[in-house]
């Protein structure tokens, strides 16, 4: 027993004192025994300390053992039962494996080979308990609720996810970078029944053209200089399951020819080999890519185009979806908040106004990064504002400048004043305020850049006026 580890229960239900002695004798110093003379007590035992494993004894005084086994087996299913027998009925053991119990041991007892069947049994329940709690980590990572979002937009994918799911059909997932693309990729594979079979990703950008072909479709020993041996490719390592082709319109239209075929034939032959190979693989791709566009300059086949945009899913930039993006901050908060042993709490009414104003041409991704670094370093409760990035701050100050022109709370003349000013301002800090670093900084000469702070009101902090 490791220290720490937790103490696994074994119930033992036989009718002979002696029996279940030996059998507490052989194992209290490996596990919590708990013993029973009958069904009754052993049905009492089972609701009071729920046990890991039961060793059963086939004949009890007041029931059967096989309908003992029944039972238990009705209100615990996955209840691990080993069945105690005679030589003369092991026959009957056999038949309760058929019922459900795990294996069978014969009295009297081999002290080794119990501690064995004993401890694989246990093994198999601690590695099923382990490969729930796998899943179930799965599924919190790649369920819905991982997925951030109220807007309609959002509702709709996540709709249409859970409707083709299950389905054998191909996806196209457009959207721009850093808008989540393989996050519901994996909502995908995860929701679906290949969830128990390999997810497979490659990112098509990141692999040259020269190996393109064999990280897809694997190569035999010797295909090329330095195939020293086989590689299996990403198609046949995800089959049974899901490959993500990530960023497909950056394919050469020679290897896009490759693909199709194995979407129209299911089958493919490593580079450098003849043999055929088939197998069964959920595709899904995503670009960031007008593929239309690439349609009508020959950058992208027509027929593979159609293949692979069966089932269109096309996620909405951070910019047209900015409800979600409260939403989204005390999520990401939350998640960097445990990787950091942190308690920031949110952020300001000022920074919930300035985020809310930026465009987040990075999206998703973006607005990520930017608060693992913020909670990282912040020493307040509350983000601030002043704890922002400039050029996030500067470009809200422009959409909230462009929202007062056409709320009508500005005029447009008096919005290119701000503007203006703002600007100024900024390279005059930038530059320490030396005029003529500044004007340099705007493509200005010193006597424009002081005709025009005359002229907006602007008044020199410092006495520099180089």
């Amino acid at each position: 027993m490791v220290k720490g580890e937790t103490v696994r229960k074994i119930l033992v239900v036989d009718d002979e004192i002696g029996t279940r002695e030996s059998l507490k004798m052989i194992l209290k110093n490996d596990y919590e025994l708990f013993l029973a003379k009958n069904a009754e007590e052993a049905f009492l035992q089972i609701e009071e300390h729920p046990p890991d494993l039961i060793l059963l004894d086939i004949i009890l005084p007041d029931l059967d053992g096989l309908r003992v086994l029944e039972k238990i087996k009705q209100g615990k299913p996955d209840a691990l039962v080993i069945m105690i027998t005679a030589t003369r009925t092991v026959k009957t053991a056999v038949e309760a494996m058929k019922l459900g119990a795990y294996d069978y041991i014969t009295k009297p007892f081999d002290i080794d080979e119990l501690r064995l069947i004993v401890n694989r049994a246990l093994s198999t329940k601690a590695l099923k308990e382990e490969n729930q709690r796998l899943w179930e980590e799965i599924d919190k990572s790649f369920g819905f609720e991982n997925i951030i979002g109220k807007s309609k937009g959002m509702k709709d994918i996540f709709k249409v996810v859970r409707q083709i799911a299950d389905s054998r059909s191909t996806v196209l997932i457009m959207g721009e970078s850093g808008t989540g693309k393989e996050l519901i990729s994996r909502a995908i594979h995860y929701h679906s029944n290949r969830k128990n079979y390999p997810f497979v990703t490659i990112n098509c950008a990141a692999i040259p053209e020269t190996l393109i072909e064999s990280e897809l479709f694997g190569h035999e020993k010797g295909a090329f200089t330095n195939a020293i041996e086989k590689k299996l490719g990403r198609f046949e390592v995800a089959n049974q399951g899901t490959l993500f082709l990530d960023e497909i319109g950056e394919l050469s239209v020679t290897t896009q020819a490759k693909i199709l075929r194995f979407l129209e034939e299911k089958e493919f032959t490593r580079v450098g080999g003849s043999k055929t190979i088939k197998v069964d693989v959920r595709l899904i791709t995503a670009t960031n890519k007008d593929l239309n566009q690439l349609l009508r300059t020959g950058g992208f086949r027509e027929d593979l185009y159609y293949r692979i945009n069966v089932v269109p899913i096309v996620i909405p930039p951070l910019r047209e979806r900015k409800e979600d993006i409260p939403i989204l901050l005390d999520h990401v908060i939350r998640k960097f908040n445990v990787e950091n042993s942190k308690n920031v709490k949110g952020v300001s009414k000022k920074a919930l106004e300035l985020i809310m104003n930026y465009e987040w041409p990075g999206n998703v991704r973006e607005l990520e990064n930017l608060l693992e670094r913020l909670i990282a370093l912040t020493p307040n409760e509350y983000i601030q504002a002043d704890e922002l990035p400039f050029d996030l701050v500067d470009t809200s100050k422009i959409n909230e400048l462009k929202e007062s022109i056409f709320d009508g709370k500005v005029s447009f003349l008096k919005a290119e004043e701000e503007f203006e000013r703002g600007i100024i301002l900024d390279a005059l800090k930038r530059a320490n305020y030396v005029q003529s670093h500044a004007a340099e900084m705007l493509g200005i000469s010193r006597r424009i850049l002081k005709y025009k702070m005359d002229k907006l009101g602007i008044i020199q902090q410092n006495n520099i006026d180089l």
